[in-house]
């Protein structure tokens, strides 16, 4: 049976991951050059909870624990508890998964690269399960740069492109933006870079 494949329109020239762009369609006038710039207005956390607005820029890495399942094609391509989150100003986490908890021929290399002026230089992966082949959907670094070695051994994928993808038994939702790739989780709360008038955050 031949394998399905996804329409994208990514390619090497759009498929971003979270990198820069800017999108000259928001600054039409000076009200709205101003606008461009502003900060919103943070959603106050309750307990528990996190917002975006307090993460740093230049972004920081952290370990976590937490049981990260994806699914595609209707089968599990990932399963592991030793996720790390990369956490940015104004941006929901983006979660890198290990190389080495995916099954051989799942993440199949292509041919492009995209510049990060935090992480350095990304290389992407076709991703591939049960008969669907969804382009470009994940990424690494294979030489990051200082302060993100830890993901060199490791993989992030844009989560709606997947069937799902889960963190402790929630299903995520994803960041807005063709751009990016961040996880959004009830602990998580905005508002998040990504949508319509957001290019300046």
């Amino acid at each position: 049976m031949s394998a399905k494949v996804y329409p994208s329109g990514y390619s090497s020239s759009t498929a971003y991951a979270g990198h820069i762009r800017w999108h000259h369609g928001d600054m039409t006038s000076a009200r709205g050059f101003s606008g461009f710039f502003r900060r919103p207005q943070p959603i106050k956390p309750n307990a528990g909870q996190e917002s975006v607005w307090d993460y740093p820029r230049p972004p920081r890495v952290e370990p976590r624990s937490e049981r990260v399942i994806v699914r595609l094609g209707g089968q599990v391509i990932a399963d592991t508890t030793d996720a790390a989150r990369v956490l940015e100003t104004s941006h929901p986490p983006v979660y890198y998964l290990p190389l080495d908890s995916f099954p051989a021929g799942v993440l199949v290399p292509v041919e492009g690269t995209s510049f990060c002026e935090f992480k350095g230089e990304a290389h992407y992966f076709d991703v591939v399960a049960g008969g669907v082949v969804v382009p470009r959907a994940g990424w690494t670094y294979p030489a990051p740069t200082r302060g993100f070695e830890a993901l060199s051994t490791r993989v992030a994928l844009y989560p709606e492109r997947m069937d799902s993808c889960e963190v402790d038994g929630e299903q995520v939702t994803f960041q807005e933006g063709d751009f990016y790739g961040g996880w959004i989780t009830r602990q998580i709360v905005g508002p998040f870079k990504g949508g319509p008038g957001t290019a300046g955050w």
